[in-house]
């Protein structure tokens, strides 16, 4: 049988993405819990080990049902806001009760609230998800020396143009390289992944 999360990482356009995660909500969570879904933990901790403040508003784009912005709130981060596409998974991050602001968004919009410093999209860029455009609109939102961690999976770092959107902010000085670390995503099927912290310059 195939599962979600088989669909998962296919290519696919925004409006199938979203139509994806809609049909999903009501079970990602426990598809992902069943395979030990790891990243939302250490990305947490990650940007924790770099924040300057744990009461800066940090936003948590592309949330899904909450699982990263409940990851935020357990490493100590006390306002999280949250942007996803999908209405269907807003609704499952909305029951966490973690978040101060929830929106929907368009894939490609702006953002709806430009004053952060500490960014999170955890899970969120590489195949069947968000294109490596997302880590270029986030960084040139952040201001001066804000903080943006993200994950790459497995299937995120077959697609060099992932790996070379960090290397276009990072060899010219637009940015530094805190930390990169990696570890697991989902055991269950196998999966791990990449964290990183960046720094805008």
């Amino acid at each position: 049988m195939t599962t979600f999360l088989d669909r998962a990482y296919q290519a696919r356009d925004a409006a199938a993405t979203r139509a994806l995660y809609d049909d999903w909500a009501a079970s990602y969570e426990a598809e992902v819990g069943e395979n030990g879904y790891a990243t939302p933990g250490r990305c947490a901790e990650a940007l924790k080990s770099y924040a300057d403040s744990m009461t800066a508003p940090v936003l948590d784009f592309g949330c899904g049902t909450g699982l990263s912005g409940l990851a935020l709130k357990l490493a100590g981060f006390e306002m999280i806001d949250g942007v996803d596409l999908s209405t269907e998974m807003l609704e499952g991050a909305r029951a966490k009760g973690v978040y101060r602001h929830l929106d929907q968004i368009d894939a490609g919009a702006a953002l709806p609230r430009r004053d952060y410093a500490l960014c999170a999209a955890i899970g969120v860029i590489g195949a069947g998800a968000a294109p490596i455009s997302v880590l270029h609109m986030l960084m040139r939102a952040l201001p001066r020396d804000g903080r943006l961690v993200f994950s790459f999976n497995d299937h995120a770092l077959q697609d060099r143009s992932n790996v070379a959107g960090i290397a276009e902010w990072t060899d010219c000085g637009a940015a530094r390289l805190l930390f990169r670390e990696s570890g697991p995503h989902l055991p269950g099927i196998g999966l791990n992944s990449n964290v990183y912290v960046l720094e805008k310059a």
